[in-house]
C-alpha cells in the first residue's frame, strides 16, 4: 500500500485556490478550539440563508449573553470567541451560491487536518488530496480529502459538509480501501467527517445500501475525537 499526489487536473486547480484562500484556514483555526455550540451555529451562518449577526446572536443567546466562564475560558473571553466564529462564518455565507459549498468543503477539510495534526504519532504525517495505491488493484481516481501516512497506523478520511453527502461512493470507496489493505496485511483506518450532526449523519447511513460497518462515523458533535489517540 502506498499514497500518490491526486492528479492536477482542471477542477483540482480551481479547488486548489479556494483551500489556499486565508478565509478557510481562519475559520478552521477558530473552529479547531470551538466549542459544539459553536460550531453548531457556523453550520447554519455558513448555509447562508440569514446574514444579520443580531439574527444569530438571538438564536443561539448562550453564546453571546451575560454568563460565567466554562472553565477554559473566561465568559468575555468566550463571547469574543463567538463573536469572531460568527463574523467568519457569516464571510463564507457571503461568497456567494456558487462558491460557498466549495468553501464550506474546504473548511471541513482543513479543520480535519487541523485536528489530526494535534495527535499525529511522530512517524505520521497529515496530508491533503492523497489517492492510496495497492497492488493489483486498478487505482481510484477520487483522492481523499486527508491523510494520516504512517507505517504502523494509516488512516484515510472523507470530508463532507453535510449528511447529504454520504452517498454509495464514498462509502464503498473507503470500505475497499480498508479491505484492500487488509489483504497487505495493513490495519488502514478508514473514517468519514460530516459537519452535521450525528442523528441526521445516522439516518442517512441507515438508508444506505453500501457496506459501512467498519467505516467510522465522526459527526459535527464528536470531531473532537480526531485529536484523540484512539480510533
Amino acid at each position: 500500500m502506498r499514497f500518490q499526489d491526486a492528479a492536477r487536473d482542471a477542477r483540482a486547480v480551481v479547488y486548489a485556490g479556494i483551500q489556499a484562500d486565508p478565509l478557510v484556514a481562519r475559520v478552521a483555526a477558530l473552529l479547531e478550539n470551538a466549542t459544539s455550540a459553536e460550531r453548531l451555529m457556523a453550520r447554519a451562518a455558513m448555509n447562508g440563508e440569514r446574514t444579520d449577526p443580531d439574527t444569530w446572536r438571538r438564536i443561539f443567546p448562550a453564546l453571546f449573553g451575560d454568563r460565567p466562564g466554562d472553565g477554559d475560558r473566561p465568559g468575555d473571553e468566550r463571547r469574543r470567541h463567538a463573536e469572531l466564529v460568527l463574523a467568519a462564518s457569516l464571510e463564507v455565507a457571503e461568497r456567494g451560491e456558487a462558491a460557498r459549498s466549495q468553501y464550506r468543503g474546504a473548511v471541513v477539510e482543513e479543520l480535519t487536518a487541523r485536528l489530526l495534526a494535534r495527535r499525529a504519532a511522530l512517524d505520521a504525517t497529515v496530508r491533503r488530496e492523497r489517492r492510496v495505491l495497492f497492488d493489483g488493484v486498478r487505482a481510484e481516481i477520487h483522492p481523499y480529502d486527508v491523510t494520516v501516512e504512517s507505517a504502523e497506523r494509516p488512516e484515510v478520511y472523507d470530508c463532507k459538509w453535510g449528511a447529504r453527502g454520504i452517498n454509495a461512493d464514498v462509502l464503498n470507496q473507503l470500505d475497499d480501501a480498508r479491505e484492500h489493505a487488509a489483504d497487505e496485511d495493513v490495519d488502514l483506518r478508514a473514517a468519514i467527517v460530516v459537519f452535521d450532526g450525528r442523528r441526521t449523519c445516522e439516518l442517512r447511513l441507515a438508508r444506505a445500501t453500501a457496506k459501512h460497518d467498519r467505516t467510522r462515523l465522526v459527526a459535527l458533535e464528536s470531531l473532537d475525537e480526531l485529536r484523540e489517540a484512539k480510533n
